[in-house]
């Protein structure tokens, strides 16, 4: 009678201790997927944090750039008065009609260069409006190159009517300069 009750005794302990291993397999699967499921939402904030980075540094240029739109639209103004160039007609941004209008005008009309050199030589405010208009269009690229990481963006505008008004100023700028 000893050796049965020692035997259900024995019996007792190993399905005991049977049932322990598998609730502690049970419990380390749960706590494996519960730190997978930490780990993936981890991953997930991170990846909205970078977002909300990249949304708050766009929306920071975005601000950025109007500032520098209105500046350089004021310097093209008068720049355009004297030339007597419209802006374009289009739904743009008043920046970009007053940039086409001049960029048009120049290529149905290259004596639009040499108009734009006498005023230079001739008028002290158009020079001045020349240069603060290149100074501060090539600091925008500066910017626009440096924010960019993916440079997709200050190509478009180094590219774009941006950057061959630069170089239209500029090339009037220099003939004015050299021609004394």
């Amino acid at each position: 009678m000893t050796n049965t009750v020692m035997l259900v005794l024995i019996a007792i302990c190993t399905i005991t201790s049977l049932i322990a291993v598998f609730y502690a397999f049970l419990v380390n699967k749960n706590i494996n997927n519960v730190n997978k499921t930490l780990t993936y939402q981890y991953n997930l904030l991170v990846k909205i944090q970078n977002v909300l980075k990249n949304r708050f540094s766009v929306n920071e240029t975005t601000d950025k750039a109007e500032i520098i739109y209105q500046d350089l639209l004021q310097d093209l103004i008068p720049i355009m008065a004297t030339m007597d160039i419209m802006p374009r007609t289009t739904s743009e941004h008043p920046l970009w009609r007053a940039l086409g209008g001049i960029m048009d005008e120049y290529a149905k009309n290259p004596f639009v260069l040499e108009k734009l050199r006498r005023a230079i030589k001739l008028d002290p405010n158009i020079a001045h409006n020349v240069t603060h208009y290149l100074n501060r269009a090539n600091s925008f690229l500066q910017y626009m190159s440096t924010t960019d990481t993916d440079g997709i963006l200050s190509a478009t505008f180094t590219d774009g009517l941006l950057g061959k008004s630069l170089t239209f100023f500029a090339q009037a700028q220099t003939l004015a300069s050299t021609d004394k």
